[in-house]
């Protein structure tokens, strides 16, 4: 059986709620992710900002990133996986609330993430393709 703890991509580092959307961006570009996991000043998981995000709704709104915090796109609470869920598990949220990312969490504290590329590294092509059929159709 197959763990979320062995698919995901482990050591993700949080953007804080109170950088800038520059700052992400720049992290994303270090990191060369397309999403970070926004954590508060108690260092738990409060949501996840995407580039997508960056773009759609700070630079396409004429705001500016250098001074809007992450924290402002938080949006509701982040569906997470816990570490030891096995990886029907994990495809199952992800296809039932179609996101491309899934957060790890382990004793209530963010210890990786999973993407569609980890999924493609570790599952069957078989499961993969259902996936990406599930997340890319029409709603």
């Amino acid at each position: 059986m197959t763990t979320a703890r062995e698919i995901m991509h482990s050591g993700a580092m949080c953007i804080q709620e109170n950088e800038t959307l520059e700052a992400a961006a720049r992290r994303m570009k270090e990191l060369d992710v397309g999403a970070l996991p926004i954590c508060g000043e108690d260092d738990r998981l409060h949501g996840i900002i995407t580039d997508r995000d960056i773009v759609v709704k700070c630079l396409a709104k004429g705001k500016d990133p250098r001074t809007v915090p992450a924290g402002q796109l938080e949006q509701g609470k982040p569906v997470t996986i816990d570490a030891d869920a096995d990886a029907g598990q994990v495809l199952r949220a992800m296809e039932e609330h179609k996101i491309r990312r899934l957060p790890v969490i382990d004793d209530h504290r963010l210890v990786g993430m999973i993407s569609e590329g980890d999924l493609a590294r570790h599952l069957s092509e078989d499961q993969v393709g259902h996936f990406v059929e599930v997340i890319c159709a029409a709603p």
